[in-house]
C-alpha cells in the first residue's frame, strides 16, 4: 500500500479493519489488534490493541507472539486485515481440524481465483495453542521471520477451504490500492 496502513484503507466503504473485526468478533470470545502505527485510531475501535514488543520488525510473527502472550484462552486465532471476505466459519473450520488430528496449529489451505484448482497455504490465517509461546519466542531470538518455517516445527494441520460454497476470493488479500479496486468491481460483477 506504499507505505500506508493497511487496517485504514478502505474498501466497499469501510475501512479493512472493521471487515475483518465484522467478521472475526463474533467467532471468537476476546479479540485484539496487533498495530504498530496509528494506535489511537485502533484504541478508538473499543478493543484491545497490541503493539509488538520491538521495534525489529519481525513480521506477521511478531504478531502472533504478542497475541499469544496476551491470550485470556488456550488458543490463539489469526487474521489479517487485508482479507475483507475470510469465511464466516472460520474458526469453527480450523477448530475442528485442530481437535481432530491434536495438532498443535491449524492452518488455512485455499484456492485462489487465479488458480482455483490448487490449494495454497494461507499462513496468517492460524488457530494455534497458547503452548507455543516459548518455541516461537526462540525462533524469533534465532532470526526465524517465516510462519511456514516456524510451523513446520510444530504438529500443523492444514484446513482446506475449498468446500463447494467457499469463495474462491475469500482469502484473497489485498497489497495494492489496486488490488482494492480490482477486488471490489470482481464483487459488484457477480451480485
Amino acid at each position: 500500500m506504499a507505505g500506508a496502513d493497511k487496517g485504514l484503507q478502505t474498501f466497499n466503504g469501510q475501512r479493512l479493519i472493521d471487515h475483518a473485526l465484522q467478521r472475526l468478533t463474533p467467532q471468537v470470545a476476546i479479540t485484539a489488534i496487533n498495530a504498530n502505527r496509528h494506535l489511537p485510531i485502533y484504541q478508538a475501535l473499543d478493543v484491545a490493541v497490541w503493539p509488538d514488543k520491538n521495534s525489529n520488525f519481525e513480521g506477521p510473527l511478531a504478531g502472533f507472539l504478542v497475541g499469544l502472550e496476551n491470550a485470556a484462552t488456550p488458543y490463539v486465532l489469526t487474521v489479517p486485515c487485508d482479507t475483507p471476505f475470510f469465511p464466516m466459519d472460520l474458526a469453527q473450520r480450523l477448530a475442528t481440524a485442530l481437535h481432530a488430528k491434536s495438532a498443535d496449529m491449524a492452518m488455512v489451505s485455499a484456492p485462489s481465483p487465479a488458480e482455483p484448482h490448487i490449494l495454497r497455504k494461507q499462513p496468517t490465517f492460524c488457530l494455534m495453542h497458547t503452548r507455543l509461546q516459548t518455541s516461537l519466542k526462540d525462533f524469533l531470538a534465532k532470526g526465524g521471520r517465516k510462519i511456514a518455517d516456524w510451523a513446520s516445527q510444530h504438529t500443523t494441520v492444514l484446513v482446506p477451504f475449498d468446500w463447494p460454497h467457499d469463495a474462491l476470493d475469500a482469502f484473497s488479500n489485498l497489497n495494492t490500492p489496486e488490488e482494492l479496486q480490482a477486488l471490489a468491481q470482481s464483487r459488484v460483477k457477480r451480485v
